[in-house]
């Protein structure tokens, strides 16, 4: 094994993201023991990449963004036997440890999973992140079969994976979304209804009868989690994934206070991953992209409504 030299998107001061990011050429070491290097073929773009260039978690910089990347195994580290080199995989680069992230020719990942026969590198791409949030979020709920659950702001991606992934549980799912995804939303077999003026009623309308529990996954912003505790009827029955400030401020939940040391185990990921792959699941791909147009996406990534995934091909 030796380093490789690879291109990679990074930063080296926070900010804004188009401002601090830039495309330079880096050495991706040989991976540490349980870690494996890849040469990514596919790499999803998520609004964590910019608030990380914001300062979220802040740490060692430069730092890398790409937090949901595909590729082929390159290099095992030390104790690694789940996988081969030259196997297709998707998983998490490690964007703390190392001198880039997902997006860039070469990356190191610490949790992988295999790409199951006939799901696309891309469609792999853009899995660990929704899913992952979207499923810790729902367990850490504790949503009861037959509950009926908000949620708000599914045509975004961690949205649009828990709509799925909540009626697969049992739970009878409304959906708030615009235009773009209303329909796919209504086929997974949820309610659906606009965002904007009226929505609560157009909720309570929906519903029927009381709801259980609300899960709150738009970009922050303040005004909307009042009605969502209305809705809700308790502010502990709602969980922000976004609105931190202001959920702590009204007594809602946010889903990073609660997790706590390790994080949870993602091993659930190959199940989704196997859906996908036989059309049961999906996350939304807006569009693809060469690596050297990474500022093309980003800046549409940033945009008001991105309509899905934006994915980088290295």
């Amino acid at each position: 094994m030796s380093t490789l030299s690879s291109r990679a998107v990074r930063f080296h001061e926070f900010g804004e993201p188009l401002d601090v990011l830039r495309e330079e050429r880096v050495d991706i070491p040989d991976p540490a023991p349980g870690r494996i290097r890849v040469r990514v073929t596919a790499v999803g773009l998520n609004p964590a990449d910019w608030e990380l260039c914001r300062g979220f978690l802040p740490g060692t910089l430069p730092r890398g963004v790409g937090l949901d990347a595909a590729g082929t195994v390159d290099a095992l580290g030390d104790g690694v036997d789940d996988v081969a080199i030259g196997d297709a995989v998707f998983g998490a680069p490690d964007f703390t440890g190392q001198p880039s992230a997902g997006a860039a020719d070469a990356a190191i990942l610490v949790s992988w999973h295999r790409i199951p026969a006939g799901l696309a590198p891309i469609d792999a791409a853009v899995l660990t992140m929704a899913v992952t949030t979207a499923k810790w979020t729902l367990d850490l709920m504790g949503i009861p079969s037959g509950s009926t659950l908000l949620v708000h702001g599914a045509g975004g991606t961690v949205g649009f994976a828990a709509v799925q992934i909540a009626l697969r549980q049992g739970a009878r799912v409304i959906a708030t979304a615009g235009s773009t995804f209303a329909d796919d939303l209504r086929s997974f077999g949820a309610l659906v209804t606009s965002y904007g003026d009226g929505m609560p009623d157009r909720v309570r309308e929906l519903a029927g009868g009381p709801i259980d529990f609300v899960l709150d996954t738009p970009p922050p912003s303040e005004g909307t989690l009042p009605d969502l505790i209305a809705l809700a009827g308790d502010p502990s029955r709602v969980v922000t994934i976004s609105n931190h400030d202001e959920a702590r401020r009204l007594g809602a939940r946010v889903n990073i206070d609660e997790l706590t040391g390790a994080l949870p185990s993602s091993d659930f990921l190959a199940e989704y991953a196997a859906l996908a792959a036989e059309g049961s699941f999906r996350i939304p791909v807006a569009r693809t992209l060469p690596l050297s147009e990474w500022r093309t996406a980003v800046s549409a990534s940033l945009g008001a409504r991105p309509h899905g995934k934006f994915v980088l091909l290295p």
